[in-house]
């Protein structure tokens, strides 16, 4: 599916043995919901060691992505709802 420039896309980094990371997305599908259209993308860090340098203590680890615009770390830990809240109302007129 082609990107639209002002469609949100979520990439969590995560591992496979995260409760945390669960935890985490299944928060973010339940506060973006079925109004808006967002495209997540789960990626375990254990796949690649640069990944892993970069996020390893961190995870899960929630990126805020639009097409043109430089990616956005909200959170990590915990969903912050008002970080995710602020990147989907920032959207370009």
């Amino acid at each position: 599916m082609p990107d639209v420039p002002d469609q949100p896309r979520f990439t969590l980094y995560s591992r496979s043995y995260c409760h945390l990371c669960d935890d985490l997305l299944v928060a973010l599908r339940k506060l973006v919901g079925d109004e808006i259209s967002v495209n997540v993308i789960d990626i375990d860090i254990d796949i690649d060691a640069e990944l892993v340098q970069r996020y390893d203590e961190l995870v899960p680890v929630l990126i805020g992505s639009r097409v043109g615009q430089p990616d956005q770390q909200l959170c990590h830990y915990f969903l912050d709802e008002n970080a995710v809240k602020g990147f989907l109302s920032s959207h370009p007129a």
